[in-house]
């Protein structure tokens, strides 16, 4: 895979809004553990090499078990995730496939169930943060660091 573009230089200063949600919503009463999962699994979808990547390491940095990152792509069938886990999971597939799934009545009710009204929509912004910048990796095909840990 060949990088197209290096985003951050051609255009670093259309980035920052981003970069600025992005520690509005770290500070905005999530728990930094479902952050980095629904990160993490909106990035197993859409299949971004670099975002899986760096939340995989970002998440072993904050001492994340190995399993649940290999179980995360399954975690329907894994009782390694919590009830509130598997509420933003659910909502980070329907979000994530929007045009698929319309956001079911279902999933929402999860997420209803388990996070503050003020936490959903944190929640949702984050999902929606996590797939533009999936967007933006895998459409300027950014490269992920090659080096073996």
């Amino acid at each position: 895979m060949t990088e197209r573009l290096n985003y951050f230089a051609a255009a670093g200063d259309l980035l920052k809004p981003m970069l600025d949600q992005e520690e509005v919503l770290k500070a905005s009463g999530l728990d930094i553990t479902i952050i980095e999962l629904v990160k993490l699994r909106a990035s197993q979808i859409n299949g971004c090499a670099f975002c899986i990547h760096m939340h995989t390491h970002d998440m072993r940095k904050m001492g994340e078990s190995e399993d649940r990152m290999h179980l995360l792509a399954a975690w329907r069938e894994s009782s390694l995730y919590s009830a509130k886990e598997r509420a933003a999971l659910g909502w980070t597939e329907a979000l994530t496939r929007i045009a698929d799934t319309h956001a079911p009545d279902a999933e929402y009710a999860a997420v209803a169930e388990h996070f503050s009204e003020r936490e959903q929509v944190a929640l949702t912004l984050m999902i929606g943060a996590i797939n533009a910048w999936n967007r933006i990796a895998i459409g300027f095909r950014t490269p992920h660091p090659t080096e073996v840990k």
